[in-house]
């Protein structure tokens, strides 16, 4: 698969050739054919030419998959729509967004990262007028099924700006590396979301004394193309499902939702790994123990229950569920590896979030953190959004500086400024942002 270059990798190329690494990093302008019909079916037929052959079994081609002849060249590729994220791998498809792309106080449609476990359906087999969700369940005494229009008809709409961050975001940076998309800082976002509350939909089929947890199922595909095997179906206990902010979504920024971040519907469950947030939903189901379903057990979206030496084989049974996503916060403005004037003051700006919990403080750093300056940091438009912060620094001579970034949640909790608990999948990465700024 082909894989997305680092940030880092970037600046570093930019340093020696900025002509490659502007392609290397935003793709130069080409025929549609060669780039974006990658990543859709109406593309197939003309990848024959490219190819140099025909594809006997065209027909059985997934949407999203890119054949391994293109995949593994050197011409670089993108999604329909995200064209400005970073790829890092094309089945499933996942991208995430550069940094300096996340200024936005609403992160808009086409800059919000992807992250797939399975086969998307494909766009022209959803039909939104006759998309069901069924809820279920040994705890669940009534079971319905509902269409899209009987959950706007018969439950009030809320709209919620949301923070979504998937759990192994900053994997990259692990030692030893952990097994996975090798995310940097871009998996997560924080759009407007619009839907009806998760609580008075499973309220309305009934919820019995016993219930303990939720678990949903989507109407993505196995890798491995086989009807009906799960690709992912997580979960999350009682208490968060009944939380206010808990949605079940039909329009992302007031418009439909993207395909590949969950078109025609989707569970929003913010402050948690973004894969307890299920896309394309289809069912909920309410049950009487922790939910089993694919990606809840063993390794997936666990940690080590205590802190174990790097490169430790932890038995699975002293993994422990992820549950709240620890404080962090990136520097958005301005980019990492900008020139700036010794004359003048530079502004910062960035976002800070903190799982479930509110973000107290945050504060930069331009001495590799030997002293620390407090930042203007503003209250979140409501519970589980991002913060909006902003500082102004100077620089007393010339030279190469790193500005950090480090927030502190409202229980005193601080982003640490080294790789913090190292664990065998590589989850929890919430060191201390760092931009580079070189100093004339």
């Amino acid at each position: 698969m082909k894989q997305g270059r680092s940030e880092r990798g970037i600046h570093e190329l930019y340093a020696e050739d900025p002509k490659r690494a502007d392609w290397l990093l935003w793709g130069r302008k080409a025929d549609p054919l060669t780039r974006r019909g990658f990543l859709t079916r109406s593309g197939l037929l003309a990848m024959t030419s490219m190819l140099g052959a025909h594809i006997p079994f065209a027909k059985n081609m997934p949407s999203g998959l890119i054949p391994a002849a293109l995949a593994a060249s050197d011409e670089m590729f993108v999604i329909p729509g995200k064209e400005a994220l970073t790829v890092l791998n094309d089945r499933p498809i996942n991208a995430e967004t550069p940094p300096h792309l996340l200024d936005d106080d609403v992160t808009p449609a086409h800059r919000l990262f992807v992250r797939n476990n399975g086969i998307p359906p494909e766009r022209r087999t959803i039909d939104f007028t006759t998309w069901t969700l069924e809820i279920a369940g040994e705890s669940c005494p009534h079971p319905q099924t509902f269409t899209i229009a009987d959950l706007k008809k018969n439950f009030r709409h809320y709209t919620y700006q949301l923070q979504l961050e998937c759990g192994g975001n900053g994997r990259s940076e692990f030692n030893p590396p952990a097994k996975g998309n090798q995310w940097s800082l871009g998996a997560i976002g924080c759009a407007t979301w619009t839907g009806v509350r998760l609580r008075d939909v499973l309220e309305s089929c009934g919820i019995k004394e016993d219930a303990v947890y939720t678990g949903y199922y989507g109407g993505d595909t196995h890798l491995s193309g086989i009807a009906g095997k799960v690709a992912i179906s997580r979960g999350v206990p009682m208490s968060k499902a009944l939380e206010n902010e808990s949605l079940i979504a039909w329009a992302m920024n007031g418009k439909d939702i993207p395909l590949l971040n969950g078109y025609p519907l989707r569970v929003v469950t913010s402050g948690w790994p973004a894969s307890t947030s299920g896309k394309w939903l289809k069912k909920i189901v309410i049950r009487n123990r922790v939910h089993d379903g694919m990606k809840m057990t063993g390794y997936a979206y666990r940690v080590p229950c205590n802190p174990v030496a790097p490169g430790t084989n932890v038995p699975s049974e002293d993994m422990c569920i992820i549950e709240s996503m620890p404080v962090k916060s990136l520097a958005t403005f301005p980019k990492s590896g900008i020139t700036h004037s010794l004359a003048r003051p530079l502004t910062l700006r960035g976002k800070a979030w903190a799982g479930d919990l509110e973000v107290k403080d945050v504060f930069v750093s331009t001495d590799f953190g030997g002293t620390w300056q407090k930042a203007t940091l503003h209250p979140p438009v409501n519970r589980l959004a991002w913060q909006k912060w902003e500082a102004t620094v100077t620089f007393q001579q010339d030279g190469y500086y790193e500005v950090w970034a480090r927030a502190v949640d409202r229980n005193g909790r601080s982003q640490p400024t080294v790789v913090p608990g190292w664990n065998p999948k590589g989850y929890l990465n919430n060191a201390s942002h760092r931009i580079a700024v070189q100093v004339i």
